[in-house]
């Protein structure tokens, strides 16, 4: 057989092999065309997590921050100088009024006193024998009345003598804690030098300095909630105590004192405090997640997800009161209405959703059947101060 004539079945074969490639790609180009649509529609569905709009109170709050510190306190000086003999106290320490924290050095003060007493003692005798003779005329009024004198001073001295004893005791003034310790044993303390500080934690003060725009609102004896920074997570209640009548001409603010109530004794003075004090209060409101709503220019936004479109409409709302999770909405949406909460960054009006979290009966996934309405318990939004 020639070459020639040998070439001719493989020839043969080839087109027959790319006439069948070709009939099945015409043959399947429909089907992955549809595939091609259907995975298409698919990825334009944004996945998003919803909400939905719920009834509820809400509080409006005037928030502040400060520094805790003491209703009382007190630096605790000698009184007279003199070497530290002992200490009875140490930081941390409760103590009580006219309780002896130091002892210094009383030798001479003991002495001094030991001496002025017989120095009366003596006075007093002769004062007493001049007295007779002064009543019997026997010796004149001025001698007498010099005598009187010297007596009376000298009772003066003791008087002295016997504080100037006492003062090497060192004694709290106040009732309260050992904030801190100055002295040592063995240490010599001058007159007038700090010994101790001693601070009342009951009750402890945040003091504000609030803007006089907000002087209506706020009233003695309104309920507050305070939070510091050391202790995460832990809520303390106070009141005002005391809100001062003057306002500061060159801050435009005024004094608002709170007393913070601490039972347990956990918070301590100088800690920062975050305070906030709830003046007002909307019961019954539409309540909605912070992240469900978005600020856009001037206008607040939500995205509320038609349930059989499976598509999430753009609506401006009006916001009322706002806390630190939820939102009042005034107008817009109405309650029971589905908000998108998760994924709101991306949408636009009439945007396909794809509902992760859909709630009983009112969102199905795209291909799934309509769910039946499942009642539930409406749940309370917002936030109440704590007591």
């Amino acid at each position: 057989m020639s070459k020639k004539e040998q070439f001719i079945p493989i020839i043969l074969v080839m087109v027959i092999t790319i006439g069948l490639v070709g009939f099945v790609g015409c043959g399947s180009e429909p089907a992955a065309n549809a595939q091609e649509k259907k995975d298409k529609e698919k990825e334009e569905a944004i996945p998003v997590e919803v909400t939905t709009v719920e009834k509820g109170n809400i509080f409006a709050y005037f928030s502040g921050t400060a520094s805790l510190e003491s209703e009382n306190e007190a630096r605790v000086v000698a009184k007279v100088g003199g070497v530290v003999e002992k200490i009875f106290v140490e930081e941390g320490d409760r103590v009580r009024a006219e309780q002896v924290l130091a002892q210094l050095d009383d030798d001479k003060a003991a002495l001094d006193l030991a001496e002025a007493e017989a120095r009366l003692k003596q006075l007093e005798s002769e004062f007493k024998r001049k007295e007779e003779l002064y009543q019997k005329k026997i010796i004149s009024t001025e001698i007498f009345e010099r005598i009187k004198s010297d007596y009376e001073m000298q009772k003066a001295k003791v008087g002295q003598a016997r504080l100037i004893k006492e003062y090497t005791s060192i004694r709290a003034p106040i009732n309260g804690v050992i904030a801190e310790r100055m002295i040592k044993v063995g240490n010599m303390v001058p007159l007038h030098e700090p010994c101790f500080h001693i601070t009342d934690f009951d009750p402890l003060l945040a003091i504000l300095h609030v803007p006089e725009k907000d002087m209506s609102k706020l009233k003695k004896n309104q309920k507050g909630v305070i939070q510091v920074d050391a202790l995460p997570g832990e809520d303390f209640s106070g009141k005002i105590l005391r809100i001062s009548p003057v306002v500061d001409p060159q801050t435009s603010t005024f004094k608002v004192t709170v007393a913070v109530t601490d039972p347990e004794e956990q918070l301590k003075a100088g800690m920062f405090a975050r305070v906030r004090i709830a003046y007002d209060v909307h019961n019954d409101t539409n309540l909605v997640p912070k992240d469900a709503v978005l600020t856009e220019g001037n206008e607040s936004v939500v995205f509320v997800v038609d349930p059989k479109e499976n598509t999430a409409q753009r609506k401006v709302v009006e916001i009322g009161y706002v806390n630190t999770t939820h939102m009042e909405i005034t107008g817009g949406v109405n309650p029971g209405d589905t908000l998108v909460q998760t994924g709101i960054g991306g949408l636009k009006d009439g945007s396909k959703v794809d509902v992760l979290n859909p709630p009983a009966g009112a969102v199905q996934k795209p291909g799934e059947e309509p769910k039946k309405p499942a009642e539930e318990t409406q749940k309370t939004g917002g936030e109440n101060p704590k007591k």
